[in-house]
């Protein structure tokens, strides 16, 4: 009898159950206990993962050889582990504006204030690499940035509901995708100003993606992404916030591409040109910060 191998897609929603159950547990502790608890409880949580979730640590370890350029061991698995349920922890008090408790540094941001300035709106195009709710707080609370989140309506209905029990304003940031108005909701916070992110390295099964070079190998991105970045026509910077270890964190923004004097002729040619300029940076950020990449699945394999 033939077994049914999982799919990317399964492997994706499995991971997302998983952040979501490690978010709710964490919130409880966090709410009840404090961040120094907290952070104590999160060894536990980590290695708990590591010697229980084979396959997780398998897909780590193989992406860890890549980012490292060596052999993963064991304390690998677990310091990536470990900074993942890290920046989910911290996210409980950064939505509830507690930036007295962190050391963030903020890199690049000169250039997305100068298009802020110029022009109504700028995409952030990011990736499962690191914290982005250092971006929407920092943009809250220190930058006078407004910043709203694109993700599919299954994930941010289900993330909504666990982020307002922790601040309820923080959920009218988020704009679901896959709704027939999803891009009208962009283009009206664009034009309101707003810097509006979403994440390029993960999409659903179904979508269209594109092989470009990551850490020496092809891997498949989507496509939506960037096309939705084109027919915005909108400046579209590189944004990650990097976990440092301790309360640090490293937030980067880089010009990626510019579509807002894209022809329709030229679109395609600009959306594979900037897709693998995007996999070029992230293959850069996961050498600098290689236990920052969350996606603990086989992001390399082929349908």
């Amino acid at each position: 009898m033939s077994r049914k191998e999982p799919t990317d897609a399964d492997w994706m929603r499995q991971q997302e159950r998983s952040n979501l159950a490690i978010l709710k547990l964490m919130v409880w502790i966090s709410l009840t206990f404090g961040r120094r608890v907290g952070r104590l409880v999160l060894y536990g949580i980590a290695a708990y993962f590591v010697l229980f979730a084979p396959r997780a640590r398998r897909f780590s370890r193989d992406y860890l050889h890549l980012a490292l350029n060596r052999w993963a061991e064991w304390s690998d698995g677990f310091r990536h582990v470990f900074s993942f349920a890290s920046t989910i922890h911290d996210r409980i008090y950064l939505l509830n504006d507690r930036f007295d408790l962190f050391d963030i540094e903020i890199i690049g941001n000169e250039a997305v204030q100068k298009v802020a300035a110029e022009h109504p709106g700028a995409l952030l195009i990011g990736a499962h690499l690191g914290s982005f709710e250092v971006l929407r707080a920092v943009g809250r609370g220190k930058q006078g940035l407004k910043v709203a989140m694109m993700m599919y309506e299954e994930n941010a209905r289900k993330i909504n509901s666990t982020l307002e029990a922790i601040n309820p304003a923080a959920s009218q940031d988020i704009i679901p995708l896959g709704r027939m108005d999803s891009m009208l909701q962009a283009r009206d916070r664009l034009d309101e100003g707003y810097l509006v992110g979403m994440l390029a390295d993960r999409g659903l099964g179904d979508d269209a993606t594109v092989d470009c070079d990551f850490l020496g190998k092809p891997a498949p991105f989507p496509l939506g992404p960037f096309r939705m970045a084109a027919m915005l026509r909108r400046p579209v910077f590189f944004m990650t916030g990097l976990y440092l270890g301790g309360n640090r964190y490293q937030l980067h923004f880089e010009p990626l591409a510019d579509f807002s004097q894209t022809t329709r002729e030229e679109r395609d040619t600009a959306i594979h040109a900037a897709m693998q300029h995007y996999a070029d940076r992230l293959t850069h950020y996961c050498h600098l910060a290689p236990y920052n990449w969350f996606n603990f699945f086989d992001f390399w394999q082929k349908k």
